[in-house]
């Protein structure tokens, strides 16, 4: 009995030491989502631009869209943006966003000196719609097939390699499927 209590916290430390290890191997951008593969939760939120203007889930139907999660509070978003606009200016890609938790004035500001990338913007100010996708923060971005289908969920900022590496792919492939 005393030597197995003398290898006790040699077996916890080994323990503690895989878990450590495990943890530090993940990709914190490879966040698991349940909803891979599920419908976009519905909801009925207002637009960001016509806040009497009220939006569902319908408007991600139809076509290939990004669901941009952002926020005038998030620096990493204010990084992102430039190339949002060029998805969106030069490349084509329909981008809704989604302000999240933020303040409608601050947000108009934003697009208003930054440029607007989004064909539509939802104003989630209390960040209901952002619990329901189970929104970490900001920025996040999902790629959502024509038939409103949550088919990638990313962390993080959406650059050239991201969208190259993971994004692209998926879009065409999507894009081509017939309706």
């Amino acid at each position: 009995m005393r030597k197995v209590l003398l290898f006790a916290p040699l077996l916890v430390a080994f323990g503690l030491g895989f878990f450590l290890w495990r943890g530090l191997s993940l990709n914190p951008q490879e966040l698991p989502s349940a909803l891979v593969g599920q419908p976009v939760p519905a909801f009925e939120l207002p637009s960001l631009q016509q806040p009497d203007q009220v939006l569902t889930q319908d408007i991600l139907q139809g076509e290939v869209s990004l669901l941009n999660v952002w926020a005038t509070w998030c620096p990493a978003c204010r990084d992102e943006h430039p190339f949002l606009m060029e998805l969106a200016e030069k490349r084509g890609i329909r981008i809704i966003g989604l302000d999240y938790k933020d303040q409608r004035d601050a947000a108009l500001k934003w697009l208003s000196d930054l440029g607007n990338p989004y064909q539509l913007t939802l104003f989630d100010g209390d960040g209901r719609l952002g619990l329901d996708l189970g929104v970490y923060g900001a920025p996040e971005t999902f790629l959502v097939d024509r038939d409103g289908i949550i088919r990638l969920r990313h962390a993080g900022i959406v650059d050239e390699q991201v969208w190259q590496d993971k994004f692209r792919p998926l879009f065409e492939q999507y894009q081509q499927q017939t309706p």
